[in-house]
């Protein structure tokens, strides 16, 4: 099933004004990517992206005050009668009455920011790219070590959030204990982050859970990260060694994405905690 947000949520997250539709916030979003609309203007409908939000910058906002009165509401017809989600018009641009008029007529939010078009449109896309993006929870800790996103993986009471906890007290961050939530941002990046239950904790056998930010600070945490190794731990099995030089790379597989993928065997004593960390670097 297709995610999808409201434009409400977009009014709440860019402290949006709403200028008109305000009865139809409900409206959803399920498309990435803002559109800028150009070719409409002149009438060439074939390829529109209806279901995007439509961007209204500097450049569109003059081109309509140009036109005629006449000319101004054919091209603004043609597009509204396509119900897209909504229009944002950016840097607080104002002589917009045409506007109002056609979005209020067939209920269609129009909303405006201060912010410059190609700033906000950044923003916008950004947001829009992980708010409706595919995305799995999996078992395991997600953290960032030297600013590299890494999942340890393996059975329950293998050492992953002590071997986190280690990490974090040597000035790297946590991302995720326990449940890790992937998104697929798009078919190269995957994108790592907590459920927001257990943000910013760590949970320690014997111990129970830690605040990580109340021991270590701000900085021991961080609320996403791109996932690029991902590391399962294995109890020790004396005939399982190998020389990693005659292996072949190896790959997880998460929604079409493929991590790097290693094994790191635990025993007593041995620095696994540095091991990700060579391994990070």
């Amino acid at each position: 099933m297709a995610k999808s947000i409201t434009v409400k949520e977009l009014v709440d997250r860019f402290s949006l004004e709403v200028l008109a539709g305000a009865s139809n916030l409900h409206r959803t979003i399920t498309k990435p990517r803002a559109h800028r609309p150009g070719l409409e203007f002149v009438g060439f409908f074939e390829y529109f992206p209806q279901e995007h939000v439509q961007l209204l910058g500097r450049r569109e906002i003059t081109y309509l005050h140009r036109q005629s009165e006449e000319a101004r509401n054919e091209r603004i017809g043609n597009i509204v009668k396509y119900h897209p989600p909504c229009f944002i018009v950016t840097r607080n641009q104002e002589g917009l009455k045409y506007l109002l008029k056609h979005c209020e007529e067939e209920g269609i939010p129009l909303l405006r920011t201060p912010l410059p078009t190609s700033k906000f449109q950044e923003l916008l896309d950004g947001f829009l790219a992980k708010a409706l993006a595919e995305e799995i929870a999996i078992h395991g800790v997600c953290v960032n070590v030297s600013g590299i996103g890494v999942l340890l993986r393996g059975k329950s009471g293998v050492g992953k959030s002590e071997t986190a906890h280690t990490l974090i007290r040597r000035g790297h961050r946590l991302v995720a204990d326990d449940i890790v939530v992937l998104k697929r941002i798009n078919p190269e990046t995957l994108l790592g982050t907590h459920n927001g239950k257990t943000k910013e904790f760590l949970a320690l056998r014997s111990i129970g859970l830690i605040n990580v930010t109340r021991l270590y600070g701000r900085s021991a945490f961080q609320d996403e990260t791109r996932i690029v190794l991902d590391i399962e731990l294995k109890k020790w099995e004396q005939n399982e060694l190998y020389n990693d030089l005659d292996v072949e790379p190896k790959f997880t597989e998460y929604m079409d994405v493929k991590v790097p993928h290693i094994e790191i065997q635990l025993q007593p004593g041995r620095d696994v905690a540095g091991l990700v960390e060579a391994a990070a670097n």
